[in-house]
């Protein structure tokens, strides 16, 4: 982490905390200061008992967790099938979660068999291995890797592919690979839960709007900061779901609807400028630091505006011109390559900040109190790289068992930075990184001894990791809010993470068995991803060669200028301490990200921090106090839509109506056409 960032992450959540205390010390009526009080957000539950770690992972949980496994798969894997867009399920899970099991306590209660009361602790156990279970039907590649090694996959691309390259699917292993695969990732990063959350602070969006969520629900009474607290959160939730919902109604299309409004004109439209009404990440923008903002704006702009326009111009010399858009060999190879190189270098660690909140201080008791060894860790991640290192070339013949061994010895470094980068932004760049991955194994093996399948195989190897690793660290957040056990939190993970791998494989089976169309370009079920992972495993055995020019000279260079922005951070906070200009250097890993995504969610999340800005202007301490809340309640709600959306989607229910924008130009021939 940049030294810079770390310093107004801690600033600011300084500012929080104590803004927090403020107001609970003067009971705030209307948003402003009024009578004392004095009492922080966990004094409403210090007269609870933390269960223990083993009461906290129950028997109605897991059974819970099952059943609500078996639903989000299905809308997961319909999601793979169709768009490939997978929206964030924390807050849904939690939210389902919760009813499920109100209602079968309510009943036991109403017949005095109740033995032991439903706490946030047990609901935060069923969120975290409900998400790690819908995690599996992602990150295992059903719509992406693994059918690109379908034969049908391989015809569309015309790759000409042998019997090397081509894997015929089967149930038995699928389920090999993924049990061989999956759990590695959840010792990857167990070492660096402290390191993340409680020494750099990292804000993981959905994690802490999740935890406020929970928070809200079992909320003692009489607490009369929480009580309004969770009034603002649950207002802010009602907008947030109906205002999706009303959008929902213009997306008969693509490309159509409010994401789709360009807010600042077609041109920056097309370069990915443009404001698209989302209330996730305003709300995300609300509860990250000011500069981890600015940071992801100036980093669109320097991509979108400056460096992708002035490559383009360079089209027929730099690379060919007639190229498709998502092909490495042009303008997208930049993209892939510099985002990798920018981030790599962004991990610096900053000093503590003195002042300690009541909650953080029994937040961090909590998290502290069950430690999972570091050696366990340790031990975890080599035997379980050792099994994967022996099983997975048994499943894939043409990648060796030393090259997954390299791959393990790299992945650790790589779940760092993608949960480093989910930390600061909310952004899991787990499938760029499969893409990497894709493009050096594919390299290695070479196209006549299978790299195809080496690639995809190599790319599912990296994404089960870097993926699963960040979704910990995103859960581990959750659990440190809700002082949920960081044992009870890693357990519900691997149960999560079990149940994924019995079920993800059996709902993409019954998919693949109903639909034999599945994976056809134009079918009900294109899997739009899986021609595409092929494609680059197609460009990955032909090695950089095939990359455009000067590629590689340009991500070198971008390589060590991260080096040298962290390093004068670095030194700036520790030599001078006057001006504090650290802080205002900003972060080379928020920067990268929209690099290859686009800076539309940096504008979303920077009018969050204008919203926050003002309010702070108006009444600093109410803002402090309210601000998380209004930001998880617009998070969750915008997430919840999800749910009913995806239903919709499965029923095959469309939205009515498409709002496209055209330039005046483009509207005269349609209505020239129309009218024709």
């Amino acid at each position: 982490m940049a030294a810079g960032i770390a310093g107004i992450d801690e600033e600011w959540n300084s500012q929080q905390e104590n803004g927090v205390m403020q107001v609970a010390k003067k009971d705030v009526e209307n948003d402003n200061v009024s009578s004392s009080s004095n009492q922080a957000s966990e004094k409403a539950f210090e007269n609870e008992i933390v269960p223990s770690w083993k009461d906290q992972v129950t028997f109605r949980a897991i059974l819970a967790s099952a059943v609500l496994s078996v639903a989000f798969c299905f809308i997961v894997m319909k999601l793979n099938l169709t768009t490939g867009i997978i929206p964030s399920l924390n807050v849904a899970a939690g939210l389902l979660g919760f009813f499920f099991i109100r209602v079968y306590t309510w009943v036991l209660e109403r017949f005095g068999l109740l033995k032991q009361p439903f706490t946030r602790q047990e609901n935060t156990v069923i969120q975290t291995a409900v998400v790690a279970a819908s995690g599996i039907a992602f990150s295992g590649g059903y719509g992406s890797y693994i059918l690109g090694m379908m034969p049908k996959v391989a015809a569309q691309a015309q790759d000409g592919a042998t019997t090397n390259n081509v894997k015929h699917l089967s149930l038995g292993w699928l389920y090999g690979f993924l049990f061989a695969v999956s759990f590695v990732g959840l010792f990857s990063i167990v070492p660096l839960r402290k390191i993340m959350i409680i020494d750099y602070k990292l804000t993981y969006p959905s994690g802490t709007a999740t935890a406020f969520l929970i928070n809200s629900f079992h909320t003692p009474k009489g607490a009369k900061l929480a009580k309004k607290q969770v009034s603002k959160l649950f207002k802010w939730f009602s907008i947030s779901f109906l205002w999706s919902f009303f959008q929902w109604f213009f997306t008969g299309g693509d490309g159509c609807g409010f994401s789709s409004f360009p807010t600042f004109g077609l041109q920056a439209f097309q370069k990915r400028f443009y404001f698209d009404f989302s209330a996730t990440y305003i709300g995300v923008g609300m509860i990250c630091p000011y500069m981890v903002n600015i940071s992801l704006l100036i980093g669109a702009i320097l991509s979108w505006l400056i460096m992708w326009p002035l490559i383009e111009k360079k089209k027929g010399i730099w690379y060919a011109s007639d190229l498709s858009a998502s092909s490495l060999r042009g303008i997208q190879g930049y993209k892939v390559s510099l985002m990798n190189q920018y981030k790599k270098q962004d991990s610096q660690s900053s000093s503590n900040t003195d002042v300690i909140s009541y909650d953080d201080q029994r937040r961090k008791e909590i998290f502290l109190k069950d430690q999972i060894p570091m050696w366990m860790a340790g031990l975890g991640y080599v035997a379980l790289s050792v099994i994967s290192i022996i099983a997975v070339p048994q499943v894939f013949h043409q990648i060796k068992w030393y090259q997954i061994m390299v791959a393990y010895i790299i992945a650790p470094i790589l779940a760092f930075c993608n949960s480093y980068g989910c930390g600061l932004t909310d952004w899991s760049l787990a499938s760029t990184y499969g893409k990497i991955a894709i493009f050096i194994f594919g390299s290695w093996v070479s196209h006549h001894k299978g790299g195809i399948v080496a690639g995809l195989a190599a790319c599912g190897v990296m994404m089960s990791i870097v993926s699963t690793a960040s979704d910990l660290m995103q859960d581990f957040k959750t659990g440190y809010l809700t002082l949920a056990s960081p044992r009870a939190m890693f357990c519900s993970q691997v149960v999560g993470t079990a149940l994924g791998c019995l079920i993800a494989p059996s709902v993409f089976w019954f998919y693949y068995k109903s639909y034999p169309t599945l994976g056809e370009v134009g079918s009900s079920y294109p899997a739009p991803y899986a021609l595409m992972y092929r494609g680059i495993a197609i460009l990955g055995v032909e090695g950089t060669s095939s990359l455009p020019k000067h590629c590689m000279e340009m991500a070198v260079g971008f390589f060590f200028f991260a080096i040298a922005l962290n390093l004068i951070t670095l030194l700036l906070e520790r030599f001078e301490n006057k001006w504090g200009l650290h802080r205002f250097i900003p972060s080379v890993m928020c920067m990268a990200i929209p690099f290859y995504i686009g800076g539309y969610f940096a504008i979303d999340m920077c009018i969050g921090s204008l919203i926050l800005f003002l309010w702070e202007r108006k009444n600093k301490a109410g803002a402090n106090a309210f601000a998380p809340a209004v930001a998880s309640g617009m998070i969750c709600g915008d997430s919840l839509w999800g749910i009913p959306a995806a239903i919709l989607s499965l029923a095959n229910r469309n939205s009515p109506l498409c709002m496209k924008f055209l330039s005046a130009a483009t509207n005269a021939k349609v209505d020239a056409f129309l009218n024709g």
